[in-house]
């Protein structure tokens, strides 16, 4: 986690959205702008959505747009229709050897690129 950022005890809401000159589809993560003032966290989401927009990999989730309004913050990130790791362990997905391979490469090359980036995350 980066130093000067919060830890943040609440979780967004997501939608499927679709970018209209593309096509593609993305995640929508939401929140509201008064929850965030209520627990003190707004700063802190700003500055993550800072880091998050300066990072570019392709085994991270990437943020490609934000924006707000006066409700909530938008933040727009690539979706992970067949779900991220964390939803196959928390499913107990069983994994190929080759797949474990593979997913450890992944791990691998992101990992090593944030520490490039000078991320550390808890």
């Amino acid at each position: 986690m980066h130093p000067n950022l919060p830890r943040i005890f609440f979780h967004p809401q997501v939608c499927i959205v679709q970018k209209k000159d593309s096509g593609n589809l993305f995640a929508m993560k939401y929140v509201s702008r008064n929850v965030c003032i209520g627990r003190g966290a707004l700063g802190g989401v700003l500055k993550e959505v800072e880091l998050l927009a300066s990072l570019e990999h392709p085994f991270l989730v990437n943020l490609w747009f934000s924006f707000q309004d006066e409700e909530d913050l938008f933040m727009v990130c690539d979706l992970l229709a067949g779900g991220d790791l964390r939803y196959h362990l928390q499913h107990q997905v069983e994994f190929s050897e080759a797949g474990v391979g593979l997913l450890v490469c992944e791990l691998g090359s992101a990992l090593d690129y944030l520490q490039k980036q000078r991320v550390v995350h808890r």
